[in-house]
C-alpha cells in the first residue's frame, strides 16, 4: 500500500465515528471550496469537444500567466503516472523527502529512482524531480537555480501543485524551456479534489505524447465548467490566497502553544515537529481529528486547514486536552 493522506476511512475504522464527525486534516486541500457554478446539460450529457477543452487550455494558460504548451488531465496524479512511460530514460533522481508518488510512478514504469537530499545531486540525472514548493517540507526552491538546473539534466520535472498562492515561485512564465516540465493542480487550491483536474505544461512535443496517452477526453465536461469559472474568478482568488495567509498563521499558533515546533508547510498545510508523531497523531485521532505522518520521520506531523469556527474548535479541543 501505499502512503497517503486521504485515508479517512482506515482512520475510522481504527478509532471509530462516523465521517462527519471526524475534522480530516490529512491532505493540503483547500476546505473552503470554489462555488460550484451551474452546470450545462451539455457538461454531462455529451462528450466534451475540442473547442470546450481549448477554452479550458486557454482559461489555465491566462491564469499560470504562461504561453507553454498546456494539456488537462485527470488530476496532476495522471501526469505524474504517464510521463515516465514516455521518456527514453532509464533513471531518476528526486529532491526528497517529497510527495511519494514520483518516486512510485517511476519505479512502475521500471525506472531506476535514486533519491537526494540537495538540488546539485540533482546534477548530471537523465530525469529529476523537484517538488516547489516541497511536499510537506514547505521549502521553495529559486526560479533562477531550478533554470540552472535544467541545463545539467536531461529533463527536469517541477511539481508545482501547491504554487497557486505563491506565483513568484513558478517557472511558467519564463519562456519555454524545452527540457523542463510543470505539473499543476487544480483541486489543492481550488479546494475540489474530487473533479480531478490537473495540468501537464512543457515543450509541445512532450505534452503531445502525453496527451496521445491521455486519449481524446482527458477530463470530463463538468471538470471543463468549472476549470473554466474557477480560472476567471481573480477575486474569488485574491480573497482565498488572503484567508489560507490568515489562517495558517492561526494554526501555527495554535500548534506552538500546545508545543510543537513549525518546521515548515506552505499556506495549504503546516508540518509540525513533536516529540512523537505516532502519539500525536493517535490523540488527535482519539478526538476524531486526522492527521498525517510519515514514514521517514518519527516526528514530524502534517496537518491541512481547518474551515469554520466549529471546527477550529474541534481541533483546539483535541489539542488541549
Amino acid at each position: 500500500m501505499r502512503d497517503h493522506g486521504g485515508n479517512l476511512d482506515a482512520a475510522i475504522a481504527k478509532f471509530g465515528g462516523s465521517p462527519n464527525q471526524w475534522l480530516d486534516l490529512s491532505t493540503g486541500i483547500n476546505p473552503a471550496p470554489y462555488p460550484l457554478p451551474i452546470l450545462s446539460d451539455a457538461a454531462w450529457n455529451t462528450l466534451p469537444t475540442k473547442t470546450a477543452l481549448n477554452a479550458l487550455i486557454q482559461a489555465a494558460s491566462t491564469a499560470y500567466e504562461t504561453h507553454w504548451a498546456c494539456l488537462p488531465t485527470a488530476g496532476a496524479q495522471a501526469g505524474i503516472q504517464m510521463l515516465p512511460r514516455i521518456l527514453s530514460v532509464k533513471t531518476a533522481r528526486i529532491f526528497t523527502p517529497t510527495y511519494n508518488e514520483h518516486a512510485a510512478s517511476m519505479r512502475a514504469a521500471g525506472l531506476d529512482v535514486h533519491e537526494v537530499q540537495t538540488l546539485s545531486a540533482l546534477e548530471g540525472a537523465e530525469l529529476a524531480v523537484v517538488v516547489n514548493p516541497n511536499n510537506p517540507t514547505g521549502d521553495f526552491f529559486d526560479v533562477k537555480d531550478l533554470v540552472e538546473l535544467s541545463a545539467k539534466v536531461g529533463c527536469l520535472v517541477i511539481d508545482e501543485s501547491f504554487c497557486d498562492p505563491h506565483v513568484e515561485y513558478s517557472v511558467l512564465n519564463l519562456s519555454q524551456i524545452s527540457n523542463i516540465v510543470v505539473f499543476r493542480s487544480f483541486g489543492k487550491f481550488y479546494g475540489l479534489a474530487g473533479l480531478r483536474l490537473g495540468f501537464v505544461l512543457g515543450a509541445p512535443d512532450i505534452v503531445k505524447k502525453i496527451n496521445e496517452l491521455s486519449g481524446p477526453w482527458p477530463v470530463s465536461g463538468p471538470a471543463i465548467e468549472i476549470g473554466c469559472a474557477a480560472f476567471a474568478d481573480d477575486t474569488w482568488k485574491a480573497n482565498t490566497i488572503t484567508r489560507l495567509e490568515q489562517d495558517a498563521s492561526r494554526m501555527d499558533k495554535m500548534a506552538t502553544s500546545f508545543g510543537w515546533c513549525v518546521k515548515g508547510g506552505t499556506t495549504l498545510f503546516r508540518l509540525y515537529e513533536t516529540d512523537n508523531a505516532v502519539e500525536a497523531q493517535r490523540h488527535l485521532a482519539q478526538h476524531h481529528v486526522w492527521s498525517r505522518i510519515f514514514p521517514y520521520s518519527d516526528r514530524w506531523i502534517r496537518l491541512g486547514l481547518p474551515h469554520g469556527e466549529c471546527r477550529w474548535n474541534q481541533l483546539n479541543t483535541a489539542l488541549t486536552r
